[in-house]
């Protein structure tokens, strides 16, 4: 299986010859991200995550594209019927080839006064975990994580007591579209030095970069 980072929260998966795509939100080219999509999961309704004017443009050209997603998002785009899939939580579904395991359902606490929303991660092939914007740990071995690098929601000290708890053999950074070059450093070094803690290598990908995770 092939990871390609694609900006911010999205990142491509292909195996096979199939492709799916996670969170092509606002920050990244959403419309080429579904465009070569198989199938698109989106954890949670954020616009940095769910560019709901791009998919429904790929969907409208696109009848065979489906979305798999938490209830909120799914409710949203309730109009395009059987090819929107809501999941939860202990859920594990087939999609486009890919074996899916989902995880979790809340997003982080973003203000006191706020509820959090529905959040959903996504486990692809026993091998890929990308948690949307919470700190969720599954049940099953996390090879290859997907870390939240930034957001309002976190602190540092969370990310790292994250990859304590996950133990990935390896992350790259994901959730990064608000840092200039110098808070990307600065994340870099922390999350290395997290990685190295665990005698692993935990990286930041700029947006485009692909990795064969078959090359461990």
């Amino acid at each position: 299986m092939r990871l390609t980072k694609l900006g911010h929260a999205c990142v491509q998966l292909t195996e096979n010859d199939r492709t799916i795509v996670i969170d092509p939100g606002a920050f990244s080219d959403g419309a080429a991200a579904v465009a070569a999509a198989d199938a698109v999961l989106i954890t949670h309704e954020h616009f940095d995550h769910f560019d709901a004017d791009a998919l429904r443009a790929a969907m409208a050209e696109r009848p065979e594209l489906e979305v798999w997603t938490s209830r909120v998002v799914a409710e949203s785009l309730a109009d395009l019927g059987g090819r929107v899939h809501q999941v939860g939580h202990g859920d594990a579904v087939t999609i486009a080839g890919f074996d899916v395991h989902v995880y979790g359902e809340e997003h982080e606490i973003l203000h006191p006064d706020v509820p959090p929303i529905p959040n959903v991660g996504f486990l692809v092939n026993g091998e890929v975990f990308h948690p949307g914007d919470a700190w969720t740990v599954p049940s099953e071995p996390v090879p290859t994580l997907c870390l939240p690098g930034n957001a309002p929601w976190m602190k540092i000290p969370e990310l790292i007591q994250y990859t304590r708890e996950v133990r990935p053999e390896r992350a790259f950074i994901v959730h990064d579209g608000l840092l200039n070059d110098i808070g990307l450093q600065v994340l870099q070094n922390f999350v290395g030095n997290a990685g190295k803690e665990q005698g692993k290598e935990y990286v930041r990908l700029t947006p485009g970069t692909t990795v064969d995770l078959a090359a461990k």
